[in-house]
């Protein structure tokens, strides 16, 4: 069994992924655009967070500088792939290693201690609840209102021509959607929410490090093909609800996996752990599948 600061802990990490994982819905469901720039763009918003906290600036304004620092990279992801025809994956992952040193000319340095700067979390120490309750709450909250607005965005005018662009992009054209504009916008839309995940990690867990971005992609992408296992995203909203509940229910694993004596897993088995969990979350719902099927077939 977790013990309940292992229990919290999983629970506001996979709070953090969570908007990890809308960003990647983003990019890779709504665009399809395979976009590494995550792996950049998570370090990145830590980077600006922290240092524009330590510079003295409202934790809640860095936050927000974080959510434009991560829009711009994906911003230019999206430009080498429209404007120079460089292939999306390609110009991601140029974009990705770009980042690699603007973050480390942002910071100075490979990691940033913010143990004794005050966060977006140091007024609900306040509440007086448990400390390791304190994040869950804020992040619970800056989940709930970061899937309405997407929600919301998605159902509007510019959302449906972006979901248009991804579907069909000739066809949008046709149209008269500029799908060019519609990638830029999306997947720098996805890179800001990634960011704005990276800032937060670096203020839950106490510092923000150059190297905090690897394997990013590799988790959003487990906590969004997980969730789409358990909720079938037949709706925008029943996609982002995917999206969190997956990133939950992936770091709970995790922290299950870890802490279970039985299985005998250390802290460098976590890559094993999350690549076995997303090969079942890419097989389960096939064999779900197979199974219904065979049952319907019989009992016709």
């Amino acid at each position: 069994m977790l013990s309940d600061i292992a229990f919290y802990g999983a629970l506001e990490t996979g709070l953090i992924y969570g908007l990890v994982a809308f960003g990647i819905y983003l990019s890779f469901r709504v665009l399809d655009f395979p976009d590494l720039t995550v792996d950049g763009s998570f370090p990145l918003g830590a980077a600006v967070a922290a240092m524009l906290i330590i510079e003295g600036w409202n934790p809640w304004l860095a936050t927000g500088c974080a959510v434009l620092a991560g829009m711009a990279a994906g911003a230019v992801t999206a430009i080498l792939n429209v404007k120079l025809n460089i292939l999306n994956l390609l110009a991601s992952i140029l974009t990705m290693i770009a980042l690699y040193s603007v973050n480390l000319r942002i910071m100075g340095r490979p990691n940033v201690a913010l143990l004794t700067e005050e966060t977006v979390l140091t007024p609900w120490y306040d509440l007086g609840l448990a400390f390791h309750q304190v994040p869950v709450l804020l992040f619970t909250l800056v989940a709930i209102v970061s899937l309405i607005l997407l929600w919301r965005f998605m159902k509007s005018e510019t959302g449906l021509a972006m979901r248009a662009t991804g579907a069909n992009a000739r066809m949008a054209r046709a149209q008269g959607i500029a799908t060019g504009g519609m990638i830029i916008l999306g997947v720098a839309l996805s890179n800001g929410l990634v960011g704005l995940a990276g800032a937060l990690f670096a203020q839950s867990q106490g510092a923000a490090d150059v190297t905090m971005g690897v394997g990013v992609i590799v988790i959003g992408l487990a906590s969004l093909i997980g969730g789409e296992a358990v909720i079938t995203p037949s709706t925008v909203v029943r996609a982002l609800l995917a999206c969190v509940v997956g990133a939950i229910i992936y770091r709970l694993a995790i922290a299950f996996a870890l802490n279970a004596d039985i299985l005998g897993l250390q802290a460098q088995d976590l890559n094993l752990i999350t690549a076995v969990l997303v090969t079942l979350a890419i097989v389960l719902p096939g064999v779900r599948t197979k199974i219904a099927g065979r049952f319907t077939s019989k009992k016709a």
